[in-house]
C-alpha cells in the first residue's frame, strides 16, 4: 500500500500536466454555476412531480 502510494504521488509530480492558476480557477467558477443550475432544475422538477401526484391522489381520494 505504501508502495503504491509513493508511486501515485510520483506520477502526479512528473506525468500529469497540470493547468496554470488562472485556467484552472475559471474553470472552477463554470463548473460550479452549471453545478448550481442544474440543482436548481432538477430541484424544479422534482417540486412539479411532487405537486402533481399530490393533487393527482387528491382527485382520486377527493
Amino acid at each position: 500500500m505504501v508502495t503504491y502510494i509513493k508511486e501515485s504521488l510520483e506520477e502526479l509530480k512528473n506525468n500529469v500536466t497540470w493547468l496554470e492558476r488562472s485556467k484552472a480557477s475559471n474553470l472552477m467558477v463554470v463548473v460550479a454555476v452549471f453545478s448550481i443550475l442544474f440543482a436548481l432544475a432538477t430541484w424544479g422538477v422534482d417540486s412539479l412531480f411532487s405537486n402533481l401526484i399530490t393533487l393527482y391522489f387528491e382527485k382520486l381520494i377527493g
